[in-house]
C-alpha cells in the first residue's frame, strides 16, 4: 500500500515527472538488473528504483565533497559502532520530493510502490537506541548543512534474525546483504592496512631522540563501503557519507599451501580475518569472542583515524590546525581507542612530539557517554589488550602515567581518589576513564543522566574538570519518525499548522491552538483508528492473531534488558489475566504488544522473552479473556516494524528502573506519534514529562534518590511483595507452572530472582504501576480527554528533534558553522 502523505513538503528538485522517472526505471531494468519488465520482480524493480534516485543524489553528493574540499570546513567525524539505518529507498524519494511521482509512475506499470518498498531489508547495523540515534544525527547533519562523515562497520550479518520456537529466542543469521544493496558504493582505492600483535622496538637514534616502531604480527585490510546521507529541505543540497569498513585478508588465498593439499588452511587466515566484520556484538562469553569484539573495535578506529589523518594532510603541511579543522565524537566506549591510536600516528608516525600531540588529541576527540550501568562501562584485559595491541597498551600506559601524577595533586595524595580514577587497575583497560581523559568535552544524554553521571558514574573526573561535564538530550529525526512512518498525522497537522514542522519540529506547539477543538480531536481520532487497524491487519498475516483495534494498544518495544523491566509489564497482563479469569473483574479491553532482541549471551532477558510468550499463549487462546486481553510479543523487532507499531500505539511503556535509562529515544518517537506514556523519573521521561505537563504522562515509582535510599537502607523484596497482594498472587500463579504445562518448572528461577535479589526493584515499583494503569484505564475510557492529551503530547514534541540535538553538538562542543553547497 503506498504512504503518500497528500503534501510534498519538498518540491521536485530532479525535473523529474512520472514519465521520466518511468524511463529511467526501465533503463535500470535493463541496464543495471538485465530484466525486461514482462519478467522483473518486486525485488528487480525495488533495486532499479534505488539506482533511480541514487542517480540523483550523486551529482549533489559529488558536489558536497567538492565544496568541502575546496571552502576546507571544520568536519566532525562520527565514530560510532552501530548505525540502525532503516529502509533507505523511501526516505530518499521524500529526501527528493519524488516519493508521489515515483508511486504515480509505479502506478501506470500496475505496480504500488508500498509493494516494491517492502522488498528493502533492514540494514542489521545496530540492536537499539545507540544505532538508531547515530542514524537520526547523520540525517540531521546533513539536513541542518553541517560538515559530517560517519565511521562503522559493515557487518556482513548484523544483528541476529530473531525467531521464536516454543518461546524462546532464537538468534538466526541476519543475512541482509544476500540481495545486494543499491545504496552504497565500494571505494577500495581507501583501502587501509589494520595490525594486531607483533612486537615493539624503541631506540634512541645519532642525535638523542627517541623512536617506537610496531611490527605487527598480523594484518587486515579495511576496505570502505559509502552510503549517501541527504539533507532536507527545499534549497537544501547537501549529501553527507558514511563509510563502513569491510574487513578482508591480506592474503586472500595461499596457493602454495592449497597445492600441498592442505585446502582448509589455504582458506583458513582468510576467514579468520574477515569475521571482524561478520557479526555485530558477537557473543563475548569466551575468551575468543572478547577477543573479536576488541578486534573488531580497533579495527574501524584504525581505519578511521587514518582515513581522516589522510584527508586532512592533503590541504595540511603540519597538524598544528587538526583540532580546528576535525572534531571526533565517540559514541559511547566501543571507539574509544581512537584516543589511543590518534596518539600512536601523531607520535610514532607523524614525529609529533608526546605533549603536542596529546594537546591536539584532547582538543580533537569529544565523548558520549550512553549509560549509567558499571557493567556497561567497557574495560579490558590488559592481557588481552597488550597481545593485541602491544604498542596502543604502552601508549595508554604513558597517558595513565602523566594523569595518575595530576590525580595526585589534584586529590593530595589519596590513594583511594587515584586508584578509582586510574585508567589501568585491576589488571584491566577502563575505556571510559581513557575516554574521559582523552577528551574536551563529555556528555550526557538526558538532564537526569549527565547529572548523575557527575554526581555518581564519573563523580571524581567531574570534581576535577567541572568544565569538561556537558548536556546534549537526544533527540529523532522527524522525517523518518513523523512525516514517514505517520503520513496521516503528518497531513494533519500540516493542514492546522503548514509543513514547517518537518524541518523545524518546535512549530509543532502551534497545535496547542487546537486543543480544544472537538473537530481537530475527531480527526487526530481517527488517524490513530486507522493506523491501529492497519497494525491490527499486518499482525494477524503476521502472527496469525486477531487484534481488536478499538482496544488500548499498550506498547513496550525496545532491547530486553533487565532495567528496562518488560518484566513488569508481563506480570501486569498476568494480574489482569487473573483478575478477568478467576474472580471475574470486567478488565478494560487491552492489547499488549511487547517487542525487543535479548543479547545471545544473556541468559535472564532470553528467560523474561520465554515467559511472556508462555503467558500469551495462555491468555490469547482462554475464551473467557479472548477479544478483551491480549499479549502479543513482536518477533524480529527492528527499524520497519517500529514505523508501523509506534503510529499505532495509545500507550508507551517506558518504565525502567529511575537511574538506569540514560535518555531512550523509543519514548520521543511515541510522543511524537500521539501515545501517552506511563513511566518513571527516569532518562528523557523527565523533561517529556515538564513539557507535556504532569497531568498529560502517566508517573509512577521511585525517583533515582529514592531508588538509593531504599538499596542503601537493604532492599528486601519480600516485604515489597508482601505489602502487595496482587503481586503475590501473580508471582504464584506464575511460579505454579499455570502457563506452562508441560514445562511447570520453566519459570520458578524467575520468580525465585524477584523473591530474593529482584536487583531492579520491579516487586518494590509494581503497586505503583498497577495503580498509574488503572489510572490509564479510566483516561482511555474518556475519549476526548484522552485525545486532548495526545494534542498537547504532539505539540510539545519539538524539544525532541535530532535537529535539536546537532545544532547543540555543532555550536557548543564541535565547533562547525553550516556550510550552504550550491549545484553548478
Amino acid at each position: 500500500m503506498s504512504k503518500a502523505t497528500g503534501i510534498i513538503v519538498e518540491d521536485d528538485r530532479t525535473g523529474m515527472s512520472p514519465e521520466t522517472l518511468r524511463r529511467a526505471l526501465l533503463d535500470h531494468l535493463k541496464y543495471t538488473r538485465s530484466k525486461e519488465p514482462e519478467t522483473a520482480t518486486l525485488l528487480d524493480l525495488n533495486h532499479a528504483l534505488a539506482h533511480t534516485a541514487r542517480d540523483r543524489l550523486v551529482h549533489r553528493w559529488m558536489r558536497t565533497q567538492r565544496v568541502y574540499k575546496e571552502r576546507d570546513p571544520k568536519r566532525v567525524y562520527y565514530l560510532s559502532a552501530e548505525y540502525l539505518l532503516g529502509r533507505q529507498l523511501e526516505a530518499n524519494l521524500r529526501t527528493l520530493g519524488v516519493y508521489d511521482i515515483a508511486a504515480e509512475g509505479l502506478k501506470g506499470e500496475g505496480v504500488a510502490l508500498g509493494d516494491v518498498l517492502e522488498e528493502e531489508a533492514d540494514p542489521g547495523l545496530g540492536n537499539g537506541g545507540l544505532g538508531r540515534l547515530a542514524a537520526c544525527f547523520m540525517e540531521s547533519c546533513a539536513t541542518l548543512e553541517y560538515p559530517a562523515m560517519g565511521y562503522g562497520i559493515r557487518y556482513e550479518f548484523g544483528i541476529f534474525r530473531q525467531t521464536i520456537e516454543d518461546g524462546w529466542q532464537v538468534e538466526n543469521p541476519d543475512e541482509w546483504l544476500s540481495d545486494g544493496n543499491p545504496w552504497e558504493i565500494v571505494r577500495p582505492e581507501y583501502t587501509v592496512e589494520v595490525g594486531f600483535g607483533g612486537r615493539v622496538d624503541q631506540w634512541s637514534d645519532a642525535a638523542g631522540r627517541f623512536h617506537v616502531a610496531w611490527t605487527p604480527a598480523s594484518k587486515v585490510l579495511g576496505v570502505p563501503h559509502d552510503t549517501p546521507v541527504a539533507g532536507y529541505g527545499t534549497t537544501n543540497n547537501t549529501v553527507n557519507t558514511l563509510r563502513l569498513w569491510s574487513a578482508r585478508a591480506s592474503q586472500e588465498f595461499d596457493l602454495a599451501v592449497f597445492n600441498d593439499g592442505d585446502y582448509r588452511r589455504a582458506v583458513e587466515q582468510k576467514a579468520i580475518s574477515e569475521s571482524i566484520s561478520k557479526v555485530l556484538y558477537p557473543k563475548d562469553t569466551s575468551l575468543e569472542g572478547k577477543e573479536l569484539r576488541l578486534k573488531q573495535q580497533y579495527f574501524f578506529v584504525a581505519c578511521s583515524i587514518h582515513d581522516l589523518v589522510r584527508r586532512y594532510k592533503a590541504s595540511h603541511d603540519d597538524f598544528v590546525a587538526f583540532p580546528d579543522k576535525v572534531a571526533i565524537q565517540l559514541n559511547d566506549t566501543h571507539p574509544a581507542v581512537a584516543v589511543a591510536e590518534l596518539m600512536r600516528v601523531l607520535v610514532d608516525r607523524e614525529g609529533v612530539p608526546w605533549d603536542e600531540a596529546w594537546n591536539i588529541t584532547q582538543r580533537t576527540i569529544a565523548y558520549t557517554n550512553h549509560t549509567l550501568l558499571p557493567e556497561a562501562l567497557e574495560r579490558w584485559p590488559e592481557e588481552l589488550f597488550g597481545r593485541l595491541l602491544p604498542r596502543h597498551l604502552q601508549i595508554i600506559a604513558e597517558i595513565d602515567r602523566r594523569f595518575l601524577a595530576a590525580v595526585h595533586l589534584h586529590c593530595r595524595g589519596d590513594r583511594r581518589v587515584e586508584d578509582r580514577m586510574a585508567i589501568l587497575g585491576d589488571g584491566q583497560i577502563r575505556m571510559a576513564h581513557l575516554s574521559v581523559v582523552g577528551s574536551h568535552t563529555v556528555n550526557g544524554v538526558a538532564e537526569l543522566h549527565s547529572r548523575l553521571l557527575q554526581e555518581r558514574t564519573l563523580s571524581d573526573f567531574a570534581k576535577m574538570f567541572p568544565g569538561r561535564f556537558s548536556n546534549v538530550t537526544n533527540g529523532v529525526t522527524p522525517r523518518r519518525w513523523l512525516l514517514q512512518c505517520n503520513p496521516g498525522l503528518a497531513r494533519v497537522i500540516a493542514d492546522r499548522i503548514g509543513t514547517g514542522f518537518v524541518t523545524d519540529l518546535a512549530q509543532l506547539e502551534g497545535l496547542l491552538e487546537h486543543v480544544d477543538d472537538a473537530a481537530f480531536l475527531d480527526v487526530l481520532a481517527g488517524v490513530k483508528r486507522k493506523n491501529k487497524a492497519d497494525l491490527a491487519d499486518w499482525l494477524r498475516n503476521l502472527m496469525g492473531v486477531e487484534v481488536h483495534p478499538d482496544t488500548l494498544f499498550d506498547v513496550q518495544v525496545k532491547r530486553i534488558h533487565e532495567y528496562k523491566r518488560q518484566l513488569m509489564c508481563a506480570l501486569h497482563v498476568v494480574h489482569l489475566y487473573r483478575l478477568a479469569k478467576f474472580e471475574g473483574v470486567d478488565i478494560k479491553p487491552r492489547t499488549v504488544l511487547i517487542g525487543g532482541k535479548a543479547a545471545p549471551g544473556y541468559a535472564r532477558a532470553k528467560q523474561h522473552i520465554k515467559l511472556i510468550n508462555d503467558v500469551a499463549q495462555v491468555v490469547n487462546n482462554d475464551p473467557d479473556t479472548r477479544g478483551v486481553l491480549t499479549l502479543l510479543f513482536l518477533p524480529n523487532y527492528n527499524v520497519s516494524f517500529a514505523e508501523r507499531v509506534i503510529p499505532a500505539a495509545d500507550l508507551s511503556e517506558q518504565i525502567s528502573l529511575a537511574g538506569k535509562e540514560a535518555s531512550g529515544t523509543g519514548n520521543m518517537k511515541f510522543q511524537m506519534n500521539g501515545a501517552l506514556t506511563v513511566g518513571t523519573l527516569d532518562g528523557a521521561n523527565i523533561e517529556i514529562r515538564e513539557e507535556v505537563g504532569a497531568e498529560n504522562f502517566f508517573l509512577f515509582g521511585l525517583d533515582a534518590e529514592q531508588v538509593s535510599e531504599v538499596k542503601r537502607a537493604g532492599y528486601v523484596p519480600a516485604a515489597a511483595i508482601a505489602r502487595n497482594p496482587e503481586l503475590e498472587m501473580a508471582l504464584e500463579l506464575v511460579g505454579s507452572g499455570f502457563f506452562n504445562r508441560e514445562d511447570p518448572a520453566v519459570h520458578r528461577e524467575v520468580v525465585r530472582y524477584l523473591r530474593h535479589e529482584d536487583p531492579f526493584l520491579v516487586c518494590e515499583d509494581f503497586a505503583a504501576y498497577t495503580e498509574s494503569q488503572r489510572e490509564v484505564d479510566a483516561a482511555f475510557a474518556d475519549p476526548s480527554r484522552w485525545m486532548r492529551s495526545v494534542a498537547i503530547n504532539i505539540a510539545k514534541a519539538g524539544k525532541f528533534s535530532s535537529d535539536r540535538s546537532i545544532h547543540e553538538y555543532a555550536t557548543r562542543i564541535w565547533g562547525l558553522e553550516p556550510l550552504k553547497v550550491h549545484l553548478d
